[in-house]
């Protein structure tokens, strides 16, 4: 996967130059205020000069999403690169506040199309199985962004007068070489070539990021991802029996899943979870984290052979398939849905993640006489042999008339706004963008030093000879060092562990170590213990957010959204979490001086209370699955209840 690789670590450089621009502007403004009075007589002018690159990311999120969807997210981010490289050359000069201000404004635009859309980059070029994995990038690489800025920053405050437009102006070097990297190493996102119907182009693209010439059943699964299947339901079914020229789909037992399969014992589960917890957890949630926790069966897994594959829009698929079978008797697993006979159907290629592609052809005679024909396609997640068990996923495929692929395709805000699973989806994207500004975060990063400094971090220092200021960078230099093995740890278990269960272990240390700071800061203590507990808490806090609240919820925001109205959700996403952000930040100067650093991170623990109270309740774990199929579950979910099961054996 050295492609994927590559593309993700290229993209994830435009993150390096956000945390580059947090560190130099924490940085710096201890000596814009001696330089420029007024920041020194107006609190909330320096909150407007940090908060202006927000306002910035702000306006330009409103239309990065859509238009990424409609011109691509490689020129996005070519552009983003671009205006970095223009920020860092008016930082650079700054002779004044409007000067900087400008500076600040175009800096916002970069990051805002940097932050909003790398993440999607990253989701829609990796492979299932490691797309948590790369997609946690963007979070190493933002903090050894403010790592290797801090450097700079304390090696200019040794001068005997720090230049503070040197310290900003210095983000010219990393822009330029992100603008490289992204002409020379990013390609286009294959789904979106396949949203436009650039197919030959999609292909090579995946041929080069999977490393291998048979990409037909990823290919498949890209153009079903251009429909959301509203209409999708939980069947189960029967692979088998199988041997080197023929397999078998028999029929599907709608009427409920059977009970003694894996997947039906997650739903069952998952339902009796959601009855014990009063029916507040989201039907997704209960459906997924029952279907994680599930043990392989016994002797392990089968794959389900590969049951074709189709490119492009046509009016029948370019297999061969069977009629459904008619007959009265539900639980008749005797006669096939589809048969298919040659080489394909040796063929084991899934769509990842221990999950199939495959459809299901009907015909039929509607009331005027006519001839109709409808296909459906079935994500199926592998079971065990033998009769191998396959529960299903099962929605309207993308086969069908050209025209009826293209109204699917311009569904846009009507997608969003209408009932479903993209509105499902949204509001848990939304909510949880709010609750991770709104735990402090851009707070505690941009303002590290001068939280230091009030703490009297200096006096943990003083015997090497620093000034405050310098003593101050150089531990917020330090803390940010501590947080790369942290989220080296978050990169091994993001795929493993899961995104919800880094959640749910990492926001209770969020709260427990912002608890010890209003601690600290309310009880009596001497001068170097109070620095040093409020040293250690503040690293633990950072160390903490990256590990999962830092880049898990741009991580779920890039899964959960259907291919062609991504973009657009993203910017929704996004647009809150800057308003959030914008909120925290200019206010938090203001806050700090009224309320001390005890009122102001009582207000973050209690916010982060209430976050994982909203992780236990409504996110779901995505990891390992098709983007594909995370949309259907939240189809499913949307429905707000669980498919009713029977605890017979009926259908055997």
């Amino acid at each position: 996967m050295r492609g994927a690789v590559v593309a993700a670590a290229a993209a994830a450089v435009g993150n390096m130059l956000q945390g580059w621009d947090n560190a130099t502007i924490a940085g710096a403004l201890l000596y814009m205020r001696r330089d420029l009075p007024a920041l020194q007589a107006h609190p909330a002018l320096q909150g407007l000069v940090v908060a202006t690159s927000l306002i910035g990311a702000t306006i330009v999120t409103t239309f990065s999403g859509p238009l990424s969807d409609s011109r691509g997210r490689r020129p996005m981010l070519i552009a983003s690169a671009l205006l970095y490289s223009l920020a860092g050359l008016l930082m650079l000069w700054s002779p004044n506040v409007p000067i900087l201000l400008l500076a600040r404004l175009v800096d916002g635009f970069a990051i805002g199309l940097a932050v909003t859309l790398v993440p999607v980059y990253i989701s829609e070029t990796a492979p299932p199985d490691t797309r948590g994995l790369l997609n946690t990038l963007p979070q190493l690489t933002g903090s050894t962004g403010m790592f290797l800025s801090y450097c700079m920053v304390f090696l200019i405050t040794l001068a005997p007068i720090p230049n503070w437009r040197l310290m900003l102006g210095v983000l010219l070097l990393p822009a330029l070489l992100y603008l490289l990297l992204t002409i020379f190493f990013l390609p286009e996102s294959p789904r979106w070539l396949v949203s436009k119907g650039r197919m030959k182009e999609a292909r090579t693209v995946l041929q080069m990021l999977r490393g291998r010439q048979d990409v037909s059943a990823e290919m498949a699964l890209l153009v079903e991802g251009l429909t959301t299947g509203r209409d999708t339901a939980i069947e189960e079914y029967v692979v088998g029996p199988t041997d080197e020229a023929k397999v078998t789909l028999y029929g599907g037992m709608s009427s409920g899943l059977a009970p003694g399969s894996m997947f039906g014992s997650a739903v069952t589960l998952a339902s009796r979870q959601g009855s014990m917890l009063d029916h507040l957890k989201d039907p997704v949630v209960a459906l997924l984290d029952s279907l994680h926790d599930m043990n392989p069966p016994a002797g392990g897994t089968t794959d389900v052979p590969n049951l074709g594959s189709m490119i492009g829009v046509h009016d029948r698929p370019p297999i061969d398939w069977d009629e459904e079978n008619s007959g009265d008797d539900d639980g008749d697993i005797a006669a096939p849905l589809l048969t298919m006979e040659g080489e394909a159907a040796t063929s084991t290629v899934g769509i990842g993640g221990g999950w199939q592609l495959a459809w299901k052809w009907t015909e039929g005679v509607a009331a005027d006489g006519t001839r109709q024909s409808t296909v459906k396609r079935m994500y199926l997640h592998e079971e065990q042999a033998e009769g191998v068990h396959a529960a299903a996923l099962v929605s309207q495929s993308a086969l069908c008339t050209k025209k009826e692929a293209e109204a699917e395709v311009e569904g846009g805000w009507r997608e969003v706004l209408e009932p479903g699973g993209v509105r499902h989806a949204l509001v848990c994207g939304v909510a949880i963008q709010i609750l991770q500004q709104f735990s402090g975060i851009s707070g505690v990063l941009l303002y590290t030093p001068q939280i230091l400094e009030q703490a009297g971090v200096g006096v943990l220092l003083s015997r090497l000879g620093l000034r405050d200021d310098s003593a101050s960078i150089l531990i917020s230099g330090v803390a940010t060092l501590l947080m790369l093995p942290s989220i080296g740890v978050a990169m091994r278990l993001m795929d493993v562990s899961g995104r919800r269960s880094l959640l749910l272990w990492t926001i209770p240390l969020l709260v427990a170590s912002l608890a010890v700071l209003v601690a600290a800061s309310v009880a009596p203590m001497a001068a170097a213990a109070h620095a040093a507990v409020c040293t250690g808490s503040v690293v633990v806090y950072l160390c903490c957010f990256v590990m999962g609240f830092g880049p898990i919820p741009n991580i779920l925001c890039a899964e959960i959204f259907p291919t062609r109205v991504r973009g657009l959700c993203i910017a929704i996403c996004s647009l809150a979490f800057w308003l959030a952000d914008i909120a925290v930040t200019y206010t938090l100067p203001v806050m700090l001086a009224s309320l001390g650093l005890a009122g102001l991170f009582a207000i973050y623990a209690a916010v982060c209370c209430v976050a994982l109270v909203f992780v236990a309740l409504r996110v779901p774990e995505t990891k390992g699955l098709p983007l594909e199929v995370i949309i259907d579950f939240f189809n499913v979910g949307a429905k707000g209840t669980l498919p009713n099961l029977h605890d017979d054996d009926d259908h055997y």
